[in-house]
């Protein structure tokens, strides 16, 4: 499979899952505000696992846990592709998207930390929160609403999600991670460099790489890093380079077999229990009026798209050039397309803060995020086509 046909089904896959996902955030929200909200909640609260290894988790704990270490398997190998021969390969094309994906991440931040500088206590911790945009939402959305877009578009936010993605899993380890296990971590490292060496000796066999995964999610769990870390360094580690006799690459093999479970399964899965925000069980006063909620509303709708054009800008100022048939208004677009954070937003909400009135602002102002960047963007694309009623 040449690039240009891996990325078409990449792309044609990931905006299916993002229908997916949406619609298992709608009906997780709905179900816990609804008449089965009970139940419902009480299910997703249930504990499942071993407690003397501690792995007693709620079955909500397990998606966000387990389901998602699939999707940042599927989000390592996508990186690891990319870096070996995808765009990020290519210094001259990757430096503008990579400018835009740190200026989208920087600027959030800056603006929760804005707001919430001064607020309660422990407001500050979510400022990881507006960070990070949704790919699989994002194309998603660009599907449904951005037919005849140039090609250039997509690939742009593909590449600015894909860094977008690495700033995300730098921030959960460097800064969502606590009483960290150095036994543990000694381990994981030992089982990491034990499945990179498989790699190296073209071992294919799922006896030895089920296992190792399963120890390695394990290791890296006990040592006090968020499991899903384990995850995208495994997907890391393997080979993206095909040998002679080998139709595809092996990371791009397990991109083949991995994303639909990743895109039907465990992102939807998690959806379906993040978005579970029971309004009837919070005070909406509070909440609407938290400075948590404001954070990440403004850090996604207006910190996204404003900090994604000021670096793209300063970049071309320095030398970088837009792809063809790409211009300003498109990359308005991603930048508005950008501030849909769902699936990583909702982890990191989780992960920030314990208090329920934090967590709920937080999840709400995601949920309200997303569907105020949905809305910039289609107004974006109509000013776009009022413009250039004529391009295709």
């Amino acid at each position: 499979m040449t690039n240009r046909q891996r990325l078409q089904a990449f792309l044609q896959s990931e905006a299916t899952g993002g229908a997916l996902l949406i619609g298992a955030g709608l009906v997780g929200f709905f179900l816990a505000n609804g008449p089965l909200s009970t139940a419902f909640l009480g299910f997703a609260s249930t504990e499942i696992g071993i407690e003397a290894i501690h792995l007693n988790l709620t079955i909500q704990e397990w998606t966000a846990d387990g389901l998602l270490a699939i999707f940042f398997f599927v989000i390592g190998c996508e990186l690891k592709h990319e870096l070996v021969s995808g765009t990020l390969s290519k210094p001259r094309q990757a430096v503008l998207p990579v400018a835009a994906a740190i200026g989208g991440m920087a600027v959030p931040a800056a603006i929760y930390f804005a707001i919430n500088v001064g607020g309660p206590a422990d407001a500050l911790n979510g400022w990881g929160i507006p960070m990070a945009t949704d790919i699989a939402f994002a194309l998603a959305v660009l599907a449904v609403i951005g037919r005849g877009l140039p090609s250039g578009v997509r690939v742009f936010l593909l590449t600015l999600a894909i860094v977008d993605d690495l700033g995300a899993i730098l921030v959960i380890a460097l800064f969502y991670s606590s009483g960290l296990n150095v036994v543990w971590m000694v381990a994981s490292a030992i089982l990491l460099a034990a499945f990179a060496l498989a790699q190296r000796q073209r071992l294919t066999t799922p006896l030895v790489y089920v296992p190792l995964a399963l120890a390695t999610w394990y290791s890296i769990h006990e040592a006090g890093i968020h499991a899903t870390i384990a995850g995208v360094a495994l997907g890391m580690l393997m080979r993206a380079k095909r040998d002679s006799h080998e139709n595809d690459a092996p990371v791009d093999r397990a991109i083949s077999r991995f994303h639909p479970i990743s895109a039907v399964i465990a992102v939807p899965l998690f959806a379906f229990f993040a978005a579970a925000v029971d309004l009837r069980s919070i005070d909406l006063g509070v909440v609407l009026g938290s400075p948590v909620l404001l954070g990440v509303l403004v850090g996604l709708v207006v910190g996204k798209p404003v900090g994604i054009l000021l670096a793209a800008r300063l970049a071309t100022s320095l030398g970088a050039r837009l792809a063809p048939g790409v211009q300003w208004i498109d990359v308005a677009l991603i930048g508005a397309v950008a501030g849909i954070g769902f699936t990583v937003s909702l982890l990191i909400s989780q992960l920030a803060f314990t208090t329920q009135d934090a967590l709920s602002a937080a999840k709400l102002g995601v949920l309200l995020a997303s569907l105020g960047a949905v809305a910039l963007s289609g107004a974006i694309l109509a000013l776009r086509g009022r413009r250039r009623p004529n391009h295709q």
